[in-house]
């Protein structure tokens, strides 16, 4: 196992004319010796509710009722379906979101984090008159996370257009016993189609519920999640029972690392979990899925793919938010570099992830760093 921890800007729109600074921040195209005229415009298209996250950390115990807690960290960002959307941008492919945002404060700062600050086109997103936005409060200690949540339900027409936009994948997350119309609209134009799942409050675990399943190339779930839907007792078992349904099947282990199976080719991989500090799990799920749609997309053996997967997700528990906790190419550069300079690491180890050398530029050096969370959404302007 490989050990360590390491401790943005403008655009939105025609992805062709990205501003400098949003370019910058991507800094590696992942896709660039694939791309060609005709392509769709975009490389991920996903649709949901973002939320403002308001994280506290550096908390000795979970609150107790009764009590007044104080946390020796907090940051804000945006969250919900922004976190998958950041993720993906970040890694440098042409994101396009369709969610609805409020008209209050909160609103107008994850519209601007998100399409000034991280590059991802909301062209097919809506402001909603009226409508205040969705928060979450999530409260981390021990390495685990507690949330509270409020919000109304945005007005049915928003936001997802009628048409989702050419996009190469995307990214859905699938409800039991509801379809979503866009998946199969989508997947009929030929994207391909990524999909995790919640947890399911019903107790049901059916997997006739997940009828959008039948679009999908890969499926995303958590180990007790693919266990639960497949009966099955052992979490490898689980991924192959669920190749019967979808030709790609990644279950994630936790601090084991993830196992994937490709129905198509027969390959299986399993990547073992990176040790690092988490400050913070919120959002590592949708780095992770972010990670392996990239690598996907790109044309990587399963193996790499899920090792980025992996290591995006490692680096992201390691800062504040959940959307702004992603890591960018510097960060990944970074921990790469670091790694291969410690003498104590497994040479085994570092050959995993050998597939990185060529994406990383040698003059990689942080100079564009990321937004991340910070305490307040805004300070008054100074005279």
């Amino acid at each position: 196992m490989l050990s360590h921890a390491i401790a943005g800007e403008e655009t939105g729109g025609d992805p062709e004319h990205l501003t400098r600074a949003a370019r910058h921040q991507a800094q590696v195209d992942p896709l660039a010796a694939l791309r060609a005229p005709g392509d769709p415009p975009w490389d991920v298209y996903l649709t949901g509710t973002v939320f403002l996250d308001i994280v506290f950390t550096g908390l000795d115990t979970a609150p107790v009722r009764g009590t007044e807690s104080w946390a020796r960290g907090m940051g804000s960002s945006p969250g919900g379906v922004a976190n998958m959307a950041a993720a993906l941008a970040r890694l440098g492919l042409r994101t396009s979101l369709a969610a609805a945002f409020g008209d209050d404060h909160y609103g107008e700062y994850c519209w601007d984090a998100l399409a000034r600050g991280e590059g991802i086109d909301l062209t097919p997103s809506r402001t909603v008159p009226g409508w205040h936005s969705p928060v979450t409060v999530s409260m981390a200690y021990e390495g685990e996370r507690t949330m509270i949540s409020h919000g109304h339900e945005p007005p049915p027409e928003e936001p997802a257009p009628d048409c989702p936009p050419p996009a190469r994948a995307a990214v859905a997350s699938l409800t039991p016993g509801r379809r979503a119309p866009w998946i199969a609209q989508a997947a009929r134009e030929g994207t391909r189609i990524f999909a995790d799942v919640g947890w399911d409050d019903t107790g049901a675990w059916d997997l006739a519920g997940l009828a959008d399943l039948e679009h999908c190339e890969a499926f995303l779930p958590n180990a007790e999640e693919a266990m639960r839907y497949t009966g099955s007792t052992c979490p490898k078992a689980a991924a192959h029972a669920l190749t019967e349904h979808v030709p790609v099947a990644v279950v994630t282990l936790g601090a084991e690392g993830a196992y994937a199976v490709d129905r198509r080719t027969g390959e299986t991989a399993e990547v073992p979990a990176i040790a690092v500090e988490a400050l913070d799990p919120t959002g590592a799920g949708d780095v992770f899925v972010a990670g392996f749609v990239t690598g996907t997309l790109a044309g990587w053996p399963l193996a790499d793919r899920l090792a980025l997967a992996g290591l995006t997700a490692a680096l992201s528990v390691q800062e504040f938010g959940g959307s702004l906790s992603a890591p960018g190419w510097s960060e990944i550069g970074a921990w790469w570099r670091r790694v291969q300079s410690l003498d104590t690491q497994n040479p085994a180890a570092l050959r995993r992830y050998a597939f990185l050398d060529p994406l990383i530029p040698t003059h990689l050096d942080r100079p564009w760093p990321l937004r991340r969370a910070v305490p307040t959404i805004g300070f008054g302007r100074k005279a």
